[in-house]
């Protein structure tokens, strides 16, 4: 996952979800981490994800925080 590249990416670890976001990167849901190969292989697919944000924020300019835009409601043209 090229992390805060594009709006279209998402990665499914389990039940949990990794959407990527050119502002943002949102994870939800759930991922049991089992004591066994596949645990150790989701987990550190998790941990290769969370390191590649923490690398790519850490090598920005970052503001004390980000505001997010309010989207527009616009006319519906099938209306």
């Amino acid at each position: 996952m090229k992390v805060f590249q594009n709006e279209s990416e998402v990665l499914q670890l389990g039940k949990l979800t990794i959407e990527n976001r050119t502002d943002r990167v949102t994870i939800y849901g759930s991922l049991d981490v089992t004591r066994d190969k596949a645990g150790l292989q989701a987990v550190n697919e998790l941990k290769s994800v969370i390191d590649s944000i923490v690398a790519f924020l850490g090598r920005e300019d970052l503001p004390d925080k980000i505001v997010f835009a309010t989207p527009k409601e616009k006319k519906n043209p099938f209306l």
